[in-house]
């Protein structure tokens, strides 16, 4: 399907500008659709005429002349002006088309009489005059500098950008055309000149008293441009230098003496650093050469000693299996003897066991012994103490029968006295107050006598409770020295705690036991125990 196929819509001649560059944009993206093969080409928006294949700059003429037509359609205008673009700035140099030697002819730079010396604009400028303007709002307006750079671009001029002149009252209906600052520049402007001059459209015929009607007017600017008094002369003084061919070509030939002899210093830095890199490859290849020769020797080296350290290894690995024979036959009759002695070991266990078991008999009754021994000791510190107790109380006791010897003393005296005294009062004679008297000595001698009586019966009674403590103290004192001396030997006894004996009692007297009963149960129960034992 050829792309002018497409549905569109009609546009108007101010929305032109941008449907080409819409058109150019799908030109570009689809590259190569309009070449049919080497150096034939066909237009991709007229599929249905006769003639379909052109070659390039009949194509370029065929786009461009659509798209100035007035009798074509807007939307046909715009799509050829896309091609025109397209054809000049981006196939043009992708395909790199061939000039004509009529084109080469007309682009190289002619040099007749003093055009040597003869000044132009540089960078080189091109001038466009008497282009269409209108009057509207209150100022001058014109087509747009892209309008005129694509139609000088359609016809092979490729300026670089086309500047329209402004002052203030609008457009001046004059532009300034910029080509490339090199000689291909000047060639497209001389021929952009020459081409004007060819219609007699050049300066000469700009400046001619004839009505110049809507024809364009063009040519390169030069020095008497550049001095003008008009805007033409304002722009290029702020915007070019003046230059001649001569001096463009001294300086292009200065900038290329420049460019050559850093070429050639960069050359001669480059045959140093060669020949600095050669010494230097040399030297690593000599080093190489040392390396890999030490390299060998030391494969020699560590091959010999691989060698040496495997022959090693081997007779190590013989004395090792010597060694292991050498100790299984020894582990062997070790082996052989540890079975015996072990046979003997269980023999002798199963003896020991009989032995052990009437030492842990022996050690148990040991154990009980010490403890029975520990606690008749414990009970004897009791029983010592207890003596300890009585010998006391009885001396408290003699020291009070002491005092009751002394109290009977005394009676025995004041009975003595109070007999005395009567005798003498009944020597006084029978009266009234003698009678009184006597009565009352006899009162008191009486009482004394009954005292006496009463301490000698106590006294009598702590004298018989004394000797009957002594004699009991000695005899339990006498019994326990016995029944220490009996039972020397440690043996099973069964005591009465200490707590316990002093809770002993007397069942048939209904009384507490004494010391001297409380030792004879004692010992009673040490010669029973021992008694079981046998």
């Amino acid at each position: 399907m050829s792309m002018s196929s497409e549905e569109e819509t009609d546009i108007s001649e101010s929305e032109m500008e941008e449907y080409a560059d819409t058109w150019y944009q799908k030109l570009k993206e689809s590259y190569g659709k309009e070449k049919i093969s080497g150096k034939v080409y066909r237009c991709p928006f007229c599929p249905g005429k006769k003639q379909q294949a052109y070659s390039f700059h009949d194509l370029v003429q065929h786009s461009w002349g659509v798209s100035t037509a007035s009798s074509r359609k807007v939307n046909d205008k715009g799509k050829h002006l896309g091609l025109s673009r397209y054809l000049n700035n981006d196939l043009l140099r992708k395909d790199s088309i061939p000039m004509s030697d009529e084109m080469k002819t007309e682009l190289q730079p002619t040099h007749h009489g003093n055009d040597v010396d003869e000044k132009y604009a540089f960078p080189w400028m091109g001038i466009v005059a008497n282009l269409p303007i209108e009057w509207k709002d209150g100022r001058y307006v014109g087509k747009s500098g892209s309008g005129l750079r694509d139609e000088l671009t359609s016809k092979g001029f490729n300026p670089q950008r086309v500047h329209p002149l402004w002052n203030y009252k609008g457009h001046s209906g004059k532009a300034v055309v910029e080509f490339e600052n090199n000689w291909n520049g000047f060639a497209n402007a001389i021929k952009f000149q020459k081409n004007f001059e060819s219609q007699h459209q050049g300066k000469r015929d700009y400046l001619s008293p004839p009505d110049k009607g809507d024809k364009l007017y063009g040519w390169v600017a030069k020095a008497d441009d550049y001095n003008s008094s008009g805007i033409i002369g304002d722009y290029l003084r702020k915007t070019v230098d003046l230059k001649s061919i001569s001096e463009v070509e001294s300086e292009e030939k200065h900038k290329t003496n420049s460019l050559v002899s850093n070429l050639s210093n960069t050359i001669e830095a480059k045959r140093r650093s060669l020949m600095e890199i050669e010494s230097k490859c040399n030297e690593t290849s000599m080093s190489i050469k040392n390396v890999m020769r030490q390299r060998d020797e030391m494969v020699q080296q560590y091959n010999e000693d691989l060698q040496r350290m495997a022959k090693n290894a081997h007779d190590q690995l013989e004395k090792m299996f010597k060694e292991q024979e050498k100790s299984k036959s020894y582990f062997e009759a070790r082996r052989k003897e540890l079975e015996l002695r072990e046979k003997e070991l269980v023999e002798r266990e199963a003896l020991n066991d009989n032995q052990r078991q009437e030492l842990h008999l022996l050690k148990q009754m040991n154990e009980k012994a010490a403890m029975e021994q520990k606690k008749l000791d414990e009970s004897v510190l009791v029983l010592a103490e207890e003596q300890k107790k009585a010998k006391e109380t009885l001396r408290q006791k003699n020291m009070e029968l002491q005092k009751k010897l002394d109290l009977k003393q005394a009676l025995e005296l004041e009975i003595e006295r109070l007999t005395g005294a009567m005798q003498v009062t009944k020597h006084m004679g029978d009266g009234q107050d003698v009678k009184k008297k006597l009565g009352e000595i006899e009162e008191s001698l009486k009482e004394k006598k009954e005292e006496l009586e009463a301490l000698e019966a106590l006294n009598q009674t702590l004298v018989v409770k004394q000797q009957m403590a002594s004699v009991e103290l000695n005899d339990a004192r006498k019994e326990l020295i016995d029944g220490m001396k009996e039972n020397t030997s440690r043996a099973l006894i069964s005591v009465k705690r200490m707590g316990e004996l002093e809770d002993l009692r007397n069942n048939k007297l209904g009384r507490e036991a004494t010391l001297s009963e409380g030792i004879t149960y004692l010992l009673q129960q040490l010669k029973a125990s021992k008694a079981k034992k046998r």
